[in-house]
């Protein structure tokens, strides 16, 4: 059972990343361009393949280890396309979160997008790879639904809104290509090939003249300080997809699927703490007033509660 720890552990992760990525997108010192932002976080996501490299070292986990260059066989064109769609759905998914993360808090804009995430994945799922629905998906639907609706009607814009539900929608894509992968390849072929296509997708932007322009000149201005933060954040968030693809391919699918609602209570609870607690709220995370804390403990508890429900 140690992929469970392993799903929760993700999760944890996964929500330290979107506050800092809050952050990163609300500081004008620091990388205010959320298709800059979105470019690095592509070409280091693909850059992760560097763990192939250490593959002989084992994980302290029974029966797991580090993917390994011996189980990677030449990509058929299917794989080569699914992984180009998975490169592409998530960059576009990433824009649109992080240009969302500058109108709006982490801890509404993240449950929207996971919840709208989910929907899609299973539409797509369903339609695309003869997904089974399960027994309360019409329920589940429901509340995350609703759960989406409310946090989108009190606290976002409608183009806020149209934002984060865009960002849902192409992450959807995004799992979907890579449940694909998984499917018709090994854990270790899937894993490579989608990185290389993630850091090949995200230097051909580079072929673009003004993709270029607007890349070289945030670049330049962003200091060596804040590119260790970038670094280290994406260093975390790589871990954290190594961890839930680990455990995925380990477990229960459903189940670690049902514990990614936990990423959207962590997420509320350090906007709690840095509200309530001794600690002051470092520049550009959370607001998160006060008189609101009920108000989104309750519109993330139905959320959360759809997401038990839909992968039951």
């Amino acid at each position: 059972m140690h992929w469970i720890f392993l799903a929760v552990g993700a999760q944890f992760l996964n929500a330290i990343v979107a506050v800092i990525d809050k952050r990163i997108v609300s500081d004008e010192k620091i990388l205010p361009k959320p298709f800059v932002y979105a470019f690095y976080t592509c070409l280091i996501s693909g850059a992760w393949i560097i763990i192939y490299f250490v593959s002989l070292i084992p994980l302290p986990f029974g029966g797991m280890h580090i993917p390994s260059f011996a189980n990677i066989s030449r990509p058929t064109l299917e794989i080569i396309a699914l992984s180009f769609l998975a490169a592409y759905a998530f960059f576009m998914a990433l824009v649109s979160m992080f240009t969302a993360f500058q109108q709006a808090d982490a801890s509404d804009v993240v449950p929207v997008v996971g919840a709208t995430s989910a929907i899609a994945s299973f539409g797509l799922g369903y339609f695309f790879l003869q997904g089974a629905m399960s027994p309360n998906f019409l329920l589940g639907i429901i509340l995350l639904a609703v759960g989406t609706f409310l946090v989108s009607r009190f606290h976002f814009t409608p183009k806020t809104a149209m934002l984060a539900i865009h960002a849902g929608i192409f992450f959807g894509f995004h799992y979907v290509a890579l449940k694909g992968l998984f499917l018709i390849t090994s854990f270790d072929d899937a894993f490579f090939w989608s990185r290389i296509c993630f850091m090949l997708y995200a230097l051909s932007l580079l072929l673009v003249p003004t993709y270029y322009r607007k890349i070289m000149d945030q670049t330049k201005t962003t200091s060596s300080k804040a590119g260790i933060i970038i670094l280290i954040n994406k260093l975390v968030a790589g871990i954290s997809t190594i961890l839930i693809l680990k455990a995925t391919d380990m477990g229960d699918v459903a189940v670690v699927q049902a514990i990614g609602g936990l990423q959207f209570v962590f997420i509320l609870m350090f906007g709690i703490f840095f509200t309530l607690g001794p600690i002051t709220k470092p520049k550009g995370c959370d607001e998160c007033p006060k008189e609101s804390i009920l108000q989104k403990s309750i519109f993330v508890s139905v959320i959360v509660l759809g997401f038990l429900v839909l992968f039951k």
